[in-house]
């Protein structure tokens, strides 16, 4: 696996995205496990997580704790393995999402995902999602007191723009070491926060970046140049939306979402594919 950097950690170049195997639609532990244990087999050291990735209101963190059971029963090295996770987002089990950004109940989220996770410090811990009621200084102030506290070896933020992203690094002291927002085929709105995050040298780690590709087959979809250039590699339009990323510049670090062994073990192939030029300039038309 090739590796890029997160902070002071090399981490795989494709990680794996946890949510799918907490929310509507998850699969049984079993198959979770398997995924999980998939993704350590090819390669992956960072597995992103939430405390409000979970179904129901009585299983917050629910896939934080999937995971550290996952990792505690692989048998071999996870010494190098990067846990992420997040907090300001809450699931009250309607199937809605809230925000809750002060800076009380993050300090209060953090401990619990330490204890879920069972570490003495949490990898990365990022701000989940801003909160209109909260003043955004606020809430980052507090990650940055955990971060000082020792709770946290690294700090994010996720679903930020341009400007948050600047304010976030300045209140953190200059330990901003990763954005996570929405990037993919579908959904190519966070370029700019791309981007800056180059500029930065920070690591900007597209969240559902598969967005647009699962049905790209057909001739007649808006995505099916992915396709057809996977159709000339013989590699799946999966594996070619990840390479088109990674081309975009070294800080960015997909973190494909899956809950199938064999999707991961897809995904991770993608470091592997080398575009031309011209196949990129392509993909960025689509």
């Amino acid at each position: 696996m090739q590796t890029r950097r997160i902070g002071d950690v090399q981490v795989g170049a494709i990680g794996l995205g946890g949510m799918p195997m907490s929310i509507e639609g998850r699969p049984d532990e079993q198959r979770s496990i398997a995924t999980i244990h998939a993704a350590l087999d090819a390669g992956v050291t960072l597995i992103d997580t939430a405390d409000a990735y979970h179904l129901h209101a009585n299983e917050v963190g629910h896939n934080e704790s999937l995971i550290a059971r996952a990792v505690a029963s692989y048998g071999g090295d996870t010494s190098d393995l990067l846990i992420a996770t997040k907090g300001g987002h809450l699931r009250p089990g309607d199937g809605t999402w809230t925000q809750n950004g002060s800076p009380e109940y993050l300090k209060q989220a953090c401990d619990a995902s330490l204890k879920r996770l069972g570490v003495e410090a949490i990898g990365l811990y990022q701000f989940h999602r801003p909160d209109p009621r909260v003043p955004y200084a606020d809430s980052v102030g507090a990650i940055r007191d955990l971060l000082d506290a020792g709770k946290i070896r690294m700090a994010g933020v996720s679903n930020a723009d341009p400007q948050q992203i600047r304010q976030a690094d300045e209140i953190l002291g200059g330990r901003l070491v990763s954005v996570q927002n929405q990037f993919s085929p579908a959904f190519r709105s966070s370029e700019p926060e791309l981007e800056l995050c180059a500029q930065m040298d920070i690591a900007f780690l597209p969240w559902s970046p598969l967005g647009g590709i699962s049905n790209a087959g057909g001739l007649g979809s808006r995505f099916a140049a992915f396709a057809e250039v996977g159709r000339a590699h013989g590699v799946s339009p999966q594996q070619v939306c990840l390479a088109w990323m990674l081309a975009k510049a070294p800080q960015v670090v997909p973190i494909p979402g899956s809950s199938r062994p064999e999707t991961i073990q897809d995904s991770v192939r993608a470091v592997d594919l080398k575009l031309s030029d011209e196949e990129l300039a392509r993909l960025d038309a689509a």
